[in-house]
């Protein structure tokens, strides 16, 4: 494996070509998103950042299996970045640890709330590094609105079968319990198909009902746009909701992105992560439409409504793992 710059000097958010490693340890490239760790096996390359531990591109031989962006951009759309110690919505920034008030910092402005947890633009540490695998990780500090410290470790790895494997740790150095929603934003695609006429398919029976702020309220059985199960044409759906009750196969939920001509990409996700956001935007750089398959292991606001919030206690560790895997045959 080769880290550090990639020696293109610019990359498309919107074609398929993939960065390429600088032979260079000296290379006084930089980028907007840190070093860059790039993750070669057989036809696979992955390329992690330094910000956010985020997943920049991940294709197989010429086909460009997620959403990328420019050396000088930073994640558009929160493309690709690691969630902790929450990930989604907290309502205001406002919870309330043993009846004391909370006060998280708004960071979706629009909307007023606390978006994305604590490391969206924090420089995550190398830990470790082999020819198919890196290992990142960045503390979070006791602050307001969270008054623990935890660490978040992210180890992305290249398998046998050439997929994406991501195992996301959060480790409790604190004194007390830690509460934590973990997840990750990754936008998958098939090469240069246009989104918009793939099709997707989401094993989930429910759909968290939320306010036009994005904070759920209620759950109902899924319908309409939410109702994933036979497969729908991205370009018929207007959807930003997480789903819940998903089908698990041998402890596996996969939700799929299928071409025209039967090519298609997967993302995966364990039990420890029994919610998925999708999000199909319409105004991704250079893109019609582009698909966010987000794996959660609770919803947006978790910290106030308790559904699915997990607390973690002083000197313990959690995990989740996800990734994705494309068949590219075809039909």
């Amino acid at each position: 494996m080769t880290s550090g710059a990639t020696s293109e000097t610019s990359h498309s958010t919107t074609g398929s070509h993939a960065p390429t490693a600088s032979d260079s340890p000296t290379t006084s490239r930089r980028y907007a998103t840190g070093r860059q760790y790039e993750l070669r096996r057989g036809d696979a390359l992955a390329v992690v950042t330094e910000l956010a531990a985020g997943l920049r591109w991940y294709g197989r031989g010429n086909v460009q299996l997620t959403e990328s962006y420019g050396d000088s951009d930073i994640p558009p759309g929160a493309t690709g970045i690691t969630l902790a110690p929450w990930a989604n919505r907290v309502e205001d920034g406002v919870w309330h640890l043993n009846g004391k008030k909370q006060q998280l910092d708004i960071t979706e402005v629009s909307k007023n709330n606390a978006s994305h947890g604590l490391l969206r633009n924090a420089a995550y540490s190398l830990v470790a590094e082999s020819e198919f695998a890196v290992t990142l990780e960045a503390p979070v500090f006791p602050q307001h609105g969270y008054p623990f410290l935890v660490r978040h470790r992210v180890e992305y790895s290249l398998a046998e079968d050439l997929g994406l494997e991501v195992r996301q740790t959060l480790v409790n150095d604190s004194e007390t319990e830690a509460p934590f929603v973990l997840g990750a934003h990754p936008y998958l695609r098939i090469g240069d198909v246009p989104s918009e006429e793939l099709t997707l398919t989401v094993n989930a029976a429910t759909r968290l009902v939320a306010d036009e702020r994005l904070i759920p309220r209620s759950s109902a059985p899924v319908s309409a746009d939410s109702d994933l199960r036979r497969g729908r044409t991205v370009g018929d759906l207007d959807l930003d909701a997480a789903l819940t009750d998903l089908a698990f196969d041998g402890g596996i939920a996969r939700h799929t992105l299928t071409a025209p001509d039967g090519r298609s990409v997967s993302l995966w996700q364990d039990e420890t992560c029994p919610f998925v956001h999708v999000f199909v935007s319409r105004i991704y750089p250079g893109r019609a439409a582009a698909v966010a398959l987000e794996p959660m292991t609770g919803p947006a606001n978790a910290f106030n409504s308790g559904d699915s919030l997990r607390w973690l206690a002083p000197g313990d560790s959690f995990t989740i793992t996800w990734g994705i895997r494309a068949d590219l045959a075809g039909a």
